[in-house]
């Protein structure tokens, strides 16, 4: 990663998070990922670095970092691992919301859990039925006096079933976004349940399920930020959760890419080192360039959403998109630069990956963001 931009401030967030990386994440990645090992006891020492919430305020007990922070954070923690920073960008997402649409009774009871990471979150918007057309889900809130019941099933729910508290987008009016409204679910709340542990491509390091809701009574003070502004809520999210699962995306590729130079450097054919022959330092070099063409599009998205750029929303989408496809891409050239030796899974390159495939999936497929994109190019002309 280029530093030379930064901060003093970010310069020492950036060094921080990577000896926090190189010690907890990076020495444990592959064997998490063969015993699909959820490591909640390091995401809890991540915490303690304040990146159990890094943009809750700092008054709620978070970091009070900015989205251009943030995504170094997650660029950071992926080189180390992408589906353990991954969730943490997650998990990260929920507590922003929280803190941003919450009440103060409500930001009381669940920030310092939340940011301390004593309590894990997850998001429910995705449902077997409604995948990218969020706005079409059916998972319905019923008002029952002064409770709310909700019934409905969420899918490819990431941390489900460890997590304490799941943020549910259900439908409280009519078709489409104006009906929705958001939820606080507390696992422990009757009713709530959950499927098995999907079996996965990659992202084997943190469990994905189903959250199965069966007239789940919850307290109407779970309503969080009004009637039919769940959809609003839900997709202000996302903006920030594309970013972080889009500097994860640039964190993988960058560690493979690195993992390439000294594998080039070490191996030898037709009596020269691999590194010199100029087909695969051009390769090297067209993967270097398009991460750095990636990371400048993030950074430009996470300040635009920091500032509240108007255009923040499809440059969100843009750099999500691209860097993602990117990420997957570099990756993949960097298995084929190892060879046979990048197919094995003690290199580390195959589990890249894998781990990044999906990521050109969620918060919004890419195709998704094309589609937001294209909106913002073409809604001047009705």
């Amino acid at each position: 990663m280029t530093v030379t931009l930064l901060t003093e401030d970010q310069r020492a967030l950036v060094e921080t998070t990577l000896d926090f990386t190189q010690d907890h994440l990076a020495p444990h990645a592959l064997d998490w990922d063969r015993d699909k090992h959820f490591p909640v006891d390091v995401l809890r020492k991540a915490a303690g670095l304040g990146l159990g919430g890094v943009y809750v305020r700092e008054e709620s007990g978070g970091s009070g970092l900015s989205r251009a922070d943030g995504v170094l954070v997650f660029e950071t923690l992926a080189s180390g691992c992408p589906a353990v920073a991954a969730y943490l960008s997650i998990h990260n997402m929920v507590a922003w919301m929280v803190d941003r649409y919450g009440d103060p009774a409500q930001r009381e009871r669940w920030l310092p859990r939340l940011c301390a990471m004593d309590d894990l979150s997850s998001y429910c918007l995705t449902e077997p039925g409604a995948g990218s057309d969020a706005a079409a889900l059916t998972t319905r809130a019923v008002r029952d006096g002064d409770h709310w019941t909700l019934t409905g099933v969420k899918q490819f729910i990431s941390g489900a079933g460890a997590a304490q508290l799941y943020l549910v987008m259900a439908r409280t009016g009519g078709d489409g976004p104006s009906g929705v409204s958001a939820f606080l679910v507390d696992r422990d709340d009757p009713g709530l349940s959950f499927g098995p542990d999907e079996r996965k491509m990659g992202w084997n390091a943190q469990p994905t399920r189903q959250v199965l809701l069966d007239a789940v009574r919850v307290p109407a003070d779970r309503l969080l930020g009004g009637e039919g502004q769940g959809f609003r809520i839900a997709m202000n999210g996302l903006n920030g959760g594309r970013l972080g699962i889009a500097a994860c995306s640039l964190g993988g590729a960058r560690s493979a890419l690195d993992r390439s130079l000294v594998h080039l450097a070490d191996r030898e054919a037709f009596g020269m080192r691999l590194l010199d022959a100029q087909a695969l330092r051009f390769r090297l070099a067209d993967m270097a360039t398009e991460l750095t063409a990636a990371r400048a599009l993030v950074h430009q998205a996470a300040r635009a959403l920091d500032a509240g750029d108007p255009q923040a929303p499809y440059l969100c989408a843009m750099a999500k998109r691209f860097a993602t496809d990117t990420g997957y891409t570099v990756a993949d050239r960097a298995l084929q630069l190892h060879g046979g030796y990048g197919y094995l899974s003690e290199y580390g390159i195959e589990k890249i990956v894998r781990d990044l495939r999906v990521h050109q999936i969620l918060e919004g497929t890419n195709e998704i963001m094309r589609v937001i994109v294209a909106r913002g190019l073409t809604e001047a002309f009705g």
